[in-house]
């Protein structure tokens, strides 16, 4: 997996002080999308184990109160993804048990495979659908368009 942006302090992609990565890779390509450059599975830089344990770490750093991690791109679900995704998913649940983990998709809640399911069940929030730029609507909190949903997960 290639990610192009890695934030270990960010306020903007979910609630509170967060950890944010972008992924590379989507398939949707939404007319407007805000993220055209992370559409390549190839773009960005490869998901190394030193860019995991740092991530973890920052999340661990108990000089900055994290609510936990957030996952877009690109695509998370992209299946060029899925596999470092479910990894990076189970681990957070694991050694952050106090982290929440908020997930972008284009995909539907209800279109995904099994891969993509395992991995929604170790996260706490999904927004998912695509952005329709007909349905933009800037008002929004954590979503770009009226069709995505934020599905509040556990």
């Amino acid at each position: 997996m290639n990610y192009h942006q890695y934030y270990p302090v960010d306020v903007v992609n979910g609630p509170g002080t967060r950890c944010t990565l972008f992924v590379a890779g989507c398939s949707h390509q939404c007319r407007g999308c805000y993220n055209q450059s992370t559409w390549r599975i190839d773009s960005g830089h490869p998901f190394t184990p030193a860019v995991e344990n740092q991530l973890i770490d920052d999340l661990n750093d108990h000089r900055i109160r994290r609510q936990g991690l957030s996952l877009s791109g690109g695509d998370p679900l992209h299946p060029n993804n899925t596999s470092a995704i479910l990894r990076l998913v189970k681990r957070v649940k694991r050694e952050c048990p106090d982290k929440d983990i908020w997930l972008w998709t284009g995909y539907m809640l209800n279109e995904l495979n099994e891969l993509q399911q395992e991995i929604v069940s170790h996260i706490n929030v999904l927004i998912d659908g695509k952005f329709e730029q007909e349905l933009h609507d800037p008002t929004l909190i954590w979503r770009g368009s009226n069709n995505q949903v934020i599905h509040y997960l556990r």
